[in-house]
C-alpha cells in the first residue's frame, strides 16, 4: 500500500510524500480499512507479548533467536488474518459509487461499523487470554467444540468470569480508541475517487488474502520445539478457521502409511494374546475369541468416570496436595493402576477409549462423527451379556453427541434432563452436581437388582469443570475453584461408595474410578506425556485383591482387564489389550492432529503431511528429542492406519 500512488486511491494529488505517506493514505477510500488494519495487528502484538509474559517460565530455551521466529511469524499470520477478514470490506469500498459513499448517513453507518469491529477485536483479544489461561494455547479445536454448545458456552463464561465488567471493560475501552480515530475515520469518507483509481488498492487486498488462504499453512507457526513457542506464533483467529476446516482429517492423505496387508499382518501380531484366537484367517480381519478357563463371574460394573481427576491430584499417586482422601482410601483397598495414560485431551476421547476401546484417530473423536452406532462397544458386549448397559451423565447428553453415540452402541441413557426436580440439589451450566449423580446411579442400580439383572453402568461426572461450582460440602475457602472442586468429587465419591455398600448387590460389583483426561494438557511440548498420566482404581472387596499395578497401559484397556477379572469368554474386536493376563507395556495418545505411542521410554509421534518424530520419557519427567526406531515408527503407523480403516471401511461395528 505504501508503494501507491495517492491517485490511484482516488486522491489525485500526486506521489504520496515519505513523511506524510501514514497520514494522507488514512484520508483516502481505503484509510478507514487502514487505520482499522492498525488497531488489528497493534492489539494482536500486545496479547501475544502479554500472553508471552504469561508463560514466560515455560519458555527458558528459546532464546533471542526464537522470540525473533515467534514475532516474525505471528506477525505473517496477523497480516494474513487481517487481509482475509477485511476482503469484504475492501469489495465494499472499491464497488461503493462515491455519492453514495459520502453521502452522511453512509458514514455514520461505517462509524457504528467500525466501532463493532473494533470491539470485536478487543472482546477476541480477551478471549483468547482467557482460553489460553485454561488451556494453554490459541483458539483450536477445543474452541469449535465450545462454539458448537452455544448454551454451555455462554453458562460456563457467565459463572466462571465477572461476564459483565468484562464486557463494560471493552466497552469503554473500544469507546475511547473511537473517540480517538474518528476524525481520520471520517475523513476517509470525504476523499473522492473513480472504480479505476480503487482498483489497486482493492487488487491488494484480494492479492493477499488468496495469498493466504492457498499458501500459508498452520504448520509454518512451528518456528521452535517448544509448544508455547508455536502457540505463540499462531494468530487465534487463523487457528479457529483452520480447525473449522481440519474438523474431519483423511489419515491415508495426510499421515504417514504403509502397504494395508502388511499393516492389518503386523495388527494382528500386535493384538494376539494368550486367551485369544483369530476367528478368521482374512488378514483384515481382526475379530477374535477371547476365552478364560472357568465359569464366568457374572459381577456388576459401574464405571466411574471423573471429569479432569489428574494423576498428580492423588495422595495414592504421590501428591501432598490432601485433596483426595477417599480415592486415596479406595486405592489402598482396591487395585491401583501407576501407569495408566489416557488418550486425549477431551472427555469425549477417554469415553470413546473406554467404551469402544479405540486408539485416538485423527480429527473430532468417533462419538462425534456422524453414523457413530452400530460399533463394536462394552455396551453391545455387556447387553449381549445379559446385563443392564446404562450411561449415566451429569451433564445433558446432546452435548458432543453423547446421546447418539451411546444411546446407539446399546447403552440406555440416563442424563440431568431425566432427573425430576426433587433430585437436583445443585446444578450449574454444565449439569447436576456429582451427588446428584451418584443418588440417581444408586437408583438406576437398585433398578437392575429389582429386575433380576446384573448392570454395567458407565457413569460420567461433571463438577470438577470450570466454573468449579458445587454444594459446600468439603472445607474450602471458596465454591468456585479447581482445589475445592476435586475436593468436592472425592467428597461425592467417597458418599456414593459408603451408600452403596448398604445396598444388596454391593458385594457382587466391581467398582471403578478413572478419569476421562487431565486437568490441563498443555506442555513445553506438543504431546507432554506427563500431562495424558490418570489415575484408575479398581475396587470390589472379596472380588479384586488389594494391589499395585505398575504396567504401562492405557484407557482403551481397561474394559478387556475388567472382562478378564470377570473370566468372561467373548468376542472382541477391541484394541485393548487384558492387563493382568496380557499385559501391553503401551500407552496411545494424542490430540486431534498429532498421534503418538509409548513404549518402554520413548513417543513416537505421526503428525500432518507425514511427519514423524520421537522423544525420550524420563518417567514424569521433561521430554527430549530421541531417535526414531523404525520398529516403533512401524508399531505406531499399524496402530492408527489400521483404526482408521476399519473405521472408515465399516469394519469396527458390531456382530
Amino acid at each position: 500500500m505504501a508503494l501507491e500512488t495517492a491517485e490511484s486511491l482516488g486522491t489525485g494529488t500526486g506521489v504520496v510524500r515519505t513523511g506524510g505517506a501514514l497520514l494522507k493514505l488514512l484520508h483516502m477510500r481505503f484509510g478507514s480499512l487502514l487505520l482499522f488494519g492498525v488497531i488489528f495487528l497493534a492489539a494482536s502484538l500486545a496479547l501475544r507479548t502479554a500472553l508471552l509474559v504469561s508463560s514466560f517460565g515455560e519458555m527458558g530455551e528459546v532464546g533471542a533467536v526464537g522470540l525473533l521466529k515467534v514475532y516474525g511469524m505471528g506477525l505473517v499470520f496477523d497480516l494474513g488474518t487481517y487481509f482475509c477478514c477485511m476482503l469484504p470490506t475492501a469489495v465494499y469500498l472499491l464497488l461503493m459509487p462515491d455519492r453514495i459513499f459520502r453521502w452522511k448517513p453512509t458514514r455514520y453507518l461505517g462509524l457504528v461499523l467500525y466501532f463493532a469491529g473494533v470491539f470485536l477485536v478487543l472482546f477476541d483479544v480477551a478471549a483468547e487470554w482467557l482460553f489460553w489461561q485454561e488451556f494453554g494455547t490459541r483458539f483450536n479445536f477445543i474452541a469449535i467444540d465450545y462454539l458448537v454448545y452455544t448454551e454451555e458456552l455462554i453458562g460456563n463464561a457467565a459463572e466462571s468470569y465477572p461476564v459483565k465488567t468484562i464486557l463494560g471493560v471493552l466497552l469503554v475501552c473500544a469507546t475511547a480508541l473511537v473517540l480517538l480515530t474518528r476524525r481520520p475515520f471520517l475523513r476517509s469518507y470525504e476523499s473522492s475517487s473513480t472504480l479505476r483509481q480503487r482498483l489497486a488498492a482493492g487488487l491488494v487486498y484480494a492479492l493477499l488474502a488468496c495469498a493466504t488462504l492457498l499458501v500459508v499453512r498452520p504448520g509454518w507457526a512451528k518456528v521452535t520445539e517448544n509448544h508455547y513457542a508455536n502457540e505463540l506464533a499462531r494468530n487465534g483467529l487463523y487457528s479457529l478457521v483452520s480447525a473449522v476446516w481440519e474438523n474431519s482429517i483423511d489419515y491415508p492423505g495426510l499421515y504417514r502409511t504403509e502397504d494395508r496387508t502388511r499393516v492389518f499382518g503386523h495388527l494382528r501380531q500386535l493384538l494376539a494374546g494368550p486367551n485369544s484366537r483369530f476367528v478368521s484367517e482374512d488378514p483384515f480381519d481382526i475379530t477374535r475369541h477371547v476365552e478364560y478357563p472357568g465359569p464366568e463371574k457374572r459381577h456388576n460394573v459401574v464405571i466411574v468416570t471423573v471429569e479432569s481427576l489428574d494423576a498428580v491430584f492423588l495422595g495414592a499417586l504421590g501428591s501432598n496436595r490432601r485433596l483426595t482422601p477417599n480415592l486415596d482410601e479406595l486405592a489402598g483397598q482396591g487395585l491401583l493402576f501407576r501407569r495408566l495414560y489416557a488418550t486425549g485431551n477431551r472427555t469425549v476421547r477417554g469415553l470413546e477409549a473406554i467404551a469402544a476401546s479405540l486408539p485416538p484417530t485423527p480429527g473430532t473423536s468417533v462419538i462425534k462423527r456422524p453414523n457413530c452406532g452400530g460399533l463394536f462397544t462394552a455396551g453391545q458386549l455387556f447387553r449381549g451379556k445379559g446385563y443392564d448397559a446404562k450411561f449415566l451423565y451429569g451433564g445433558n447428553g446432546y452435548f458432543d453427541n453423547m446421546n447418539a453415540f451411546f444411546g446407539g452402541n446399546g447403552f440406555e441413557v440416563v442424563d440431568w434432563s431425566t432427573l425430576t426436580p426433587a433430585e437436583i440439589t445443585f446444578r450449574n451450566v454444565w449439569g447436576v452436581c456429582d451427588g446428584d449423580l451418584f443418588s440417581r446411579v444408586l437408583v438406576e442400580c437398585d433398578k437392575s437388582f429389582a429386575a433380576g439383572r446384573p448392570f454395567f453402568s458407565m457413569v460420567m461426572t461433571t463438577s470438577n469443570h470450570q466454573p468449579y461450582t458445587y454444594p459446600q460440602k468439603v472445607d474450602t475457602l471458596s465454591g468456585s475453584n479447581r482445589k475445592g472442586a476435586v475436593k468436592y468429587t472425592d467428597y461425592a465419591i467417597g458418599e456414593f461408595i459408603r451408600q452403596a455398600k448398604d445396598k444388596p448387590w454391593f458385594a457382587d460389583t466391581l467398582f471403578v474410578v478413572i478419569a476421562d483426561h487431565c486437568a490441563n494438557s498443555a506442555g513445553k511440548v506438543d504431546v507432554p506425556v506427563a500431562k495424558y498420566h490418570i489415575p484408575l482404581i479398581i475396587y470390589g472387596p472379596g472380588i479384586v485383591a488389594a494391589g499395585q499395578c505398575d504396567t504401562l497401559c492405557s484407557q482403551m484397556d481397561l474394559v478387556p482387564t475388567l472382562l478378564g477379572l470377570l473370566n468372561m469368554s467373548y468376542t472382541s474386536k477391541f484394541f485393548g489389550r487384558d492387563v493382568l493376563h496380557d499385559p501391553p507395556g503401551r500407552a496411545l495418545l494424542g490430540t486431534y492432529q498429532l498421534l503418538g505411542l509409548v513404549e518402554k521410554d520413548s513417543l513416537t509421534l505421526l503428525g500432518p503431511n507425514r511427519e514423524a518424530a520421537a522423544w525420550q520419557v524420563n518417567g514424569l519427567a521433561a521430554q527430549t528429542p530421541g531417535a526414531l526406531s523404525a520398529d516403533r515408527l512401524f508399531d505406531t503407523i499399524t496402530y492408527y492406519q489400521a483404526a482408521s480403516d476399519l473405521l472408515e471401511h465399516g469394519l469396527y461395528s458390531a456382530p
